[in-house]
């Protein structure tokens, strides 16, 4: 097995190697997420035929079985508790970084930075070096300002502000289309993410009436 070969087969599922390292305890993780084409993929397999977490059980099945086919143990961030530190393992890659709001932002998705799982290998992998500079570095920080109640900021996340903002008709284009406050990174404008996604995780996000 090689970085490349994993590469190969988690396209074939629309999936992109988000960024991986080499643990202090050995071997090699690899982290998995959205790709090109994912939801138009993702949607039409048999797992949406089903409401109950139909993207965790796609996960769970896809990566599972590249996993089986590549020798390697599929980690994933919906099991817990204890839950798997998938935020410091995306910090530990070298293309993922705290942002302005606090967030992770990707050097190739941006804000829209997620994870549907992880490959931890054994043997310890030959990886492309991580050249990609922090893109918040050279960015005027658009997302400071892009959240209209302030919910998402560099003190962190008022999720009870975003809830209740989302209840009123202005938040209908966050839940159609996505927090603004990550539509408003330039990396993840540039990433090909679409709406009905977006539109997925939010209903998941804010069940009707909370706040």
């Amino acid at each position: 097995m090689s970085y490349h070969e994993t590469a190969r087969l988690a396209a074939e599922h629309r999936l992109e190697i988000y960024g991986g390292f080499h643990p202090d305890d050995g071997g090699t993780l690899l982290l998995l997420g959205p790709g090109a084409g994912v939801w138009e993929h993702v949607s039409a397999a048999p797992e949406f035929e089903h409401a109950k977490d139909p993207l965790d059980r796609w996960s769970r099945r896809v990566i599972g079985g590249m996993a089986e086919a590549l020798g390697a143990e599929a980690l994933f961030p919906f099991d817990g508790p204890p839950w798997h530190p998938f935020q410091s393992w995306a910090q530990a890659t070298g293309r993922c970084w705290e942002s302005p709001v606090r967030l992770l932002v990707h050097d190739r998705a941006g804000l829209w930075a997620s994870f549907r799982g992880a490959l931890r290998f054994s043997e310890r992998l030959a990886l492309p070096e991580a050249t990609a500079p922090r893109p918040c570095e050279a960015c005027d920080a658009p997302c400071l300002t892009a959240c209209p109640v302030g919910a998402l900021g560099p003190d962190g996340y008022d999720t009870a502000a975003c809830h209740a903002y989302l209840n009123t008709p202005p938040g209908a284009d966050c839940l159609s289309r996505g927090c603004k406050v990550r539509r408003a990174c330039p990396v993840s404008a540039a990433f090909p993410r679409v709406e009905a996604q977006s539109a997925f995780h939010m209903s998941h996000f804010h069940k009707p009436g909370t706040n």
